[in-house]
């Protein structure tokens, strides 16, 4: 059985955020919400992730219903616990004291074990001129592309 590449990605994070410290964790999901993944009906566009009693938590992931799903469906937006060790949550959490940081996720992929883990990442926000020249830097690369073609 050859399986499809599941790979959904958070194309705003880029945009919206200085990234740094980029780190792959695991998440724990039903039944129904792996099937939804399997078929790639999920959304990370206004994700966060954040602690609670010492967890990190993704909060605010759409995950759609499963279609063929009976009457023990899930939640599309419920918070789903991130799996990551003691070590990695402490200096996450260490960071995210601290002003103007907060953990999001970049993308969600099934690894080949067949296992979900989703890349997550320390961020800034950008302000709005910040995001100017990212649009300006975006269509200078595309321009020179152009160019050289």
């Amino acid at each position: 059985m050859i399986q499809s590449k599941i790979e959904i990605k958070n194309k705003r994070a880029h945009f919206e955020y200085f990234l740094s410290d980029e780190l792959t964790a695991g998440i724990v999901l039903s039944g129904t919400e792996i099937k939804s993944i399997r078929l790639g009906k999920v959304n990370l566009t206004d994700a966060y992730c954040a602690f609670f009693k010492g967890e990190l938590f993704i909060r605010n992931m759409h995950i759609s219903e499963y279609v063929f799903g009976s009457y023990n469906r899930h939640e599309p937006r419920s918070e789903r616990k991130l799996l990551l060790n003691r070590r990695e949550l402490k200096k996450y959490e260490l960071k995210t004291k601290e002003k103007g940081y907060t953990i999001i996720p970049l993308r969600l992929f099934i690894n080949d074990g067949g296992l979900a883990k989703v890349e997550i990442a320390l961020a800034r926000g950008k302000k709005l001129y910040d995001k100017r020249d990212s649009l300006k830097e975006k269509d200078i690369q595309r321009e020179m592309d152009r160019n050289n073609y």
